[in-house]
């Protein structure tokens, strides 16, 4: 299927001309342009029509993993692949690793970019949840200044975010803390797929949980009754895990559609916080496998 809107391209060459170009009026608006992954297949189907293409990809400031000021940054233009493969990333943040193994293919995931993944803000994004659990930090950049946005306040609605009118994602923060965790995908079968339902569990070695879901609510969100419930508890028992399970399939709001049913989702969220949750404690005590599987998919082998 060919594009069907027309649009100006532009290329930026610093981050003070992409804020520039994003600023400038045409009909029908400016966007970035980075990964282009789920963009090119909204310009394709129609969903999305912008007046011009903002390309940021070279932006050097965008790019690359580091510690600064105690925290895990990554660049806005950092692909799903390089986090797979970061060492530090691996160190400080593995359930986001976990995640970005998960998501689409390999091919998609050497180009589409974790700030492109959480400005989609799609239900079903795979970054969501993990950056949810980490108390992420979103870094954006405006024609008039900086701020920061939390994750919890990132998700407005689906495809909707708080980003500002015109501004660029810069990076993404995540604080360095001992932890352990998992993710867990649902998905139609073994390979590439979205998700029909998901699950992001953290745990610190003091019992302090952080549990979210993705593809269950019309955004990625936190599971506040489950973390009550766990809060303090380093190793809960399956009567407690039972409970937690039951409290997740009330706090979502899946919907039936071409992928899933309803009923479905939320009895999977269930079930993958119920494995979920055990194998963030055999992990946080240094026992448990390497990040990169699916538990589901584990289980089911």
């Amino acid at each position: 299927m060919s594009i069907a809107c027309e649009f100006d391209y532009a290329k930026a060459v610093s981050l003070k001309d992409a804020l520039r170009l994003l600023a400038r009026r045409v009909s029908g608006g400016a966007v970035p342009l980075a990964g282009g992954t789920d963009l090119v297949a909204w310009l394709r189907d129609g969903t999305a029509a912008p007046g011009r293409l903002v390309d940021i990809k070279g932006i050097k400031a965008l790019c690359g993993i580091r510690l600064k000021a105690g925290q895990l940054w990554m660049g806005a233009n950092t692909p799903f692949a390089d986090i797979v493969e970061s060492p530090l990333v691996r160190k400080h943040a593995p359930i986001l690793v976990e995640a970005a193994g998960m998501a689409a293919s390999v091919g998609v995931r050497n180009r589409a970019t974790i700030a492109g993944n959480i400005c989609s803000a799609v239900p079903c994004c795979d970054s969501g949840p993990a950056l949810l659990v980490y108390g992420a930090r979103i870094h954006v950049a405006t024609s008039r200044g900086t701020k920061t946005i939390p994750a919890k306040r990132w998700f407005i609605g689906p495809r909707q975010t708080a980003l500002p009118k015109g501004g660029i994602v810069t990076g993404i923060s995540i604080p360095i803390a001992k932890h352990a965790g998992a993710f867990a995908k649902l998905k139609r079968y073994r390979g590439e797929d979205l998700a029909q339902a998901s699950v992001a569990v953290r745990v610190d070695p003091s019992g302090n949980w952080q549990v979210a879901y993705g593809s269950v609510a019309p955004t990625p969100i936190r599971g506040p009754q489950v973390e009550r419930v766990l809060k303090g508890v380093k190793k809960p028992d399956a009567a407690l895990v039972k409970k937690a399970a039951a409290l997740a399939e009330t706090e979502v709001a899946p919907i039936t559609d071409i992928r899933s049913s309803a009923v479905y989702r939320r009895m999977m969220v269930g079930v993958m916080l119920s494995r979920a949750i055990p194998l963030a404690v055999r992990r946080v005590s240094g026992r448990g496998p390497a990040y990169g599987i699916n538990v589901l998919e584990e289980e089911a082998s």
